[in-house]
């Protein structure tokens, strides 16, 4: 009974702290662990959110502190044994934790034990949020290690005019080269990332040494300032990055910021500092043969059996893994500019000779440094990779894009198993989890999050996943109709989203509970349960009409699900009622497409399978229900909230118009095939329901995002797509009887 009362007192005190006098709180922890102090300052701020003082104390002062609640961080099993924290099985797994609570007396003592220094943050870091939801006295007992061993995020980085990414030709990446030269903006996403349990930074760059590094052998070659070009980016840019930069567009740079290549180095160096405090290691990626940058000096082409290129390549990554010591690893692109030439400069020889050369330049100069590899399987094979790089020196791992471009789409994709199923023992995947599929809008569904974590093959078989899109960069969002200055950044505008997949990540058996208590103390003006529910049924949408039209194979340039169409190349890119008749499903779902349901139907025939209008109906159901719910809520004042609202909104209607569309396209193809008109007539009404969904949608989302030029699909305005949308109607009217 009184073990119970005392910790009624606690709860009392964390989570009501006004309708008593403020006491306060003892946080313990060693001061010099940077991933540690990163945690404790999250719970003093948590803390005193709630009206509660927490004085900040060392380990040492703890037997004598005279706090009634004690918080202790502790970030190794060894450390925990003066505390009497002896355990039989010490946490073994990186990033592992324990917490437990014990009361002595009138005081009552939480401790988190870490494996390591961010098991203790991660453990701190559940702390603070059980302060900040108010569920501290709810805190259970337990250990926790990750189920993911590595969660990641894939950043497509513009760095400059000069040295561009594979999506710097849209609107995302130009407006954004400003803000990868500012620490306030890493500090602020490196600190998200870090709450949200991620531990890898994955840079993607074509060539990104010019701007990083200065190679004594070729010194020229280094950047001096960051520039962008005033020259109007379009759709023609080739989609394997091979003009990514112009001569037309140097002759058209600003400067966005002076700054010398050793400035460069030093900013660098303290981003990659900055991420390892936080638990976070980082990875440079490259895609090849690109020398952007290099201006034909010292000899240097694209050409595969240029020798003086393979040189070059050598010493940059040789000098850029010695100037940077927090540089984790190396991931590399055998593909999109490299040219299949035989014998001594085939792919994985020039490859090998470069990046593999370079990596062991530079462990003659630092022995007993680990540099992790990471090869994609990306236009070359398991058996070339194996080939030409057994012998490097230390953890080799492949990579492999898990969904195609669309994460969004199915929870247990089958594109992973034939690769999975032949690798060499002992051999490890990273999952690339493409996000070409939500660019502009909040997603949140915990249920799909967690069933796409828990289909993942086990840690023998998967090293971890890297999330982001090709298409668009991570960076400020800069669309917005009301924009914050500086402007939002877009992991924080999504920060529900990335929250379900770093925490999930990190443990798929977290509750529905805890996203439901998070969304209700963001927004605090609602009710959190209702916001829950119309989150998760407007975030199925997108995930279901992938399922059913797996347009251009699952690329990135082939589908964008938010306005129904592709790359400019393909048909002037909107997909039409006729593209709908004609489209596939995705492999693996047991979805019937348009052509092969109407075969049956005609026939008779009944067999497995979800029919077009099941998913129709599916769709529908979703976006009702996301509406319902969403009609419950109170009129939104605050920004962040109304813009919430109108994204789910949005994807409400979105789920609309994609269900009569495929309603309209399977009548219209019955229509086709057995000439019965009233077929067409219900086909047009349902295109013309359709249109009038389109048009909500429409205005729903253009009232909070201006028009962008996207990479890879073109330049996107929902209000101008509408006339293209009634565009269907007109090609349901014009069809003749057969």
């Amino acid at each position: 009974m009184k073990y119970l009362l005392r910790r009624m007192i606690v709860f009392v005190l964390l989570l009501a702290p006004f309708a008593l006098v403020a006491q306060e709180v003892g946080l313990f922890f060693s001061h010099e662990i940077p991933q540690v102090e990163f945690a404790a300052a999250e719970i003093r701020a948590a803390a005193q959110a709630k009206g509660v003082n927490c004085a900040v104390l060392d380990l040492a002062k703890f037997s004598e502190a005279p706090q009634t609640v004690r918080i202790i961080l502790i970030s190794s099993s060894a450390k925990a044994q003066p505390f009497g924290l002896t355990n039989s099985s010490p946490l073994q797994k990186a990033e592992s934790y324990s917490i437990s609570t014990r009361i002595e007396g009138t005081r009552t003592n939480y401790f988190v034990v870490g494996a390591d220094a961010v098991g203790a943050m991660y453990g701190g870091l559940d702390i603070a949020e059980a302060i900040k939801l108010g569920t501290l006295g709810q805190l259970k007992d337990g250990e926790h290690a990750p189920f993911i061993e590595r969660r990641g995020i894939k950043f497509n980085i513009p760095l400059d005019a000069r040295t561009p990414s594979y999506s710097d030709a849209g609107d995302a990446a130009q407006q954004n080269i400003p803000e990868m030269w500012s620490m306030d903006f890493w500090h602020e996403f490196l600190d998200e990332m870090a709450r949200d349990r991620y531990d890898v930074l994955s840079l993607w760059n074509l060539h990104p040494f010019p701007s990083l590094v200065k190679v004594p052998e070729y010194p020229d070659v280094a950047l001096d300032d960051v520039m962008r070009t005033t020259e109007k980016f379009d759709t023609s840019f080739s989609l394997m990055g091979k003009d990514m930069v112009r001569p037309s567009m140097l002759t058209h740079l600003e400067t966005v910021k002076r700054m010398s290549i050793e400035q460069k180095i030093k900013f660098w160096r303290e981003v990659m500092q900055y991420a390892h405090d936080r638990g976070i290691d980082v990875y440079l990626f490259t895609w090849n043969i690109f020398v952007f940058g290099t201006d034909g000096k010292y000899g240097i082409t694209s050409a595969q059996d240029n020798t003086n290129t393979i040189d070059y390549f050598r010493k940059s990554v040789a000098q850029t893994l010695i100037t940077y010591p927090f540089l984790k690893g190396i991931g590399i692109t055998g593909g999109e500019n490299m040219q299949k030439l035989p014998g001594e400069f085939t792919n994985e020889k020039w490859l090998w000779k470069t990046y593999g050369e370079g990596v062991l330049d530079a462990k003659k100069l630092q022995p007993e440094r680990e540099i992790p590899f990471i090869h994609r399987i990306h236009q070359t094979t398991v058996k070339e990779i194996e080939k030409e790089w057994a012998n490097y020196p230390g953890t080799f791992d492949l990579s492999f894009k898990y969904s195609v471009a669309h994460m969004y789409s199915s929870t247990n994709p089958p594109f992973a198993k034939p690769t999975l199923d032949t690798l060499p023992a002992g051999q490890r995947l990273w999952f690339e989890v493409r996000n070409d599929d939500i660019y502009d809008f909040r997603w949140g569904d915990p249920t799909f999050a967690r069933n796409y974590i828990f289909n993942m093959p086990g840690a023998d078989r998967l090293a971890g996943f890297l999330m982001g899109p090709d298409g668009y960069v991570w960076g400020r969002e800069f669309t917005s109709t009301e924009p914050d200055s500086p402007r939002q950044l877009f992991i924080k505008k999504n920060n529900y989203s990335f929250m379900l997949w770093g925490r999930l990540g990190y443990d798929p058996t977290l509750s529905d509970s805890l996203f439901e208590k998070t969304l209700a103390a963001q927004f605090p003006q609602v009710d959190g349960q209702k916001l829950f529910a119309a989150y998760s049924a407007a975030s199925k949408v997108i995930p279901q009409i992938d399922r059913f039209f797996w347009a251009g194979g699952g690329n990135d340039l082939g589908w964008f699900p938010e306005a129904c169409v592709r790359h400019p190349a393909g048909s002037k890119g909107f997909y039409t009622v006729t593209d709908f008749m004609k489209g596939k499903t995705m492999p693996g779902t047991g979805i019937l497409d348009i052509s092969t349901y109407c075969d049956r139907t005609i026939r008779q025939e009944t067999g497995a399978g979800i029919t077009p209008p099941q998913v129709a109906e599916a769709l529908k159901s979703d976006a009702d229900t996301a509406l319902k719910y969403l009609s419950q809520m109170p009129a939104a004042k605050e920004k962040e909230l109304r813009f919430t609202l109108g994204d789910l909104t949005a994807m409400a209607h979105l789920g609309n118009y994609y269900a009569e569309k495929i309603l309209g396209a399977t009548d219209l193809a019955l229509f086709e095939k057995t000439g019965k008109p009233e077929f067409q007539t219900s086909a047009i009404a349902h295109l013309e329901q359709a249109l009038d969904h389109w048009k909500k949608y429409a205005a729903t989302t253009s009232a909070q995002y201006k028009p962008q030029l996207l990479t890879r699909i073109g330049y996107v305005d929902f209000n101008a797509l509408t006339e293209t949308v009634q565009r269907d109607v007109v090609i349901a009217k014009e069809i003749k009887m057969p």
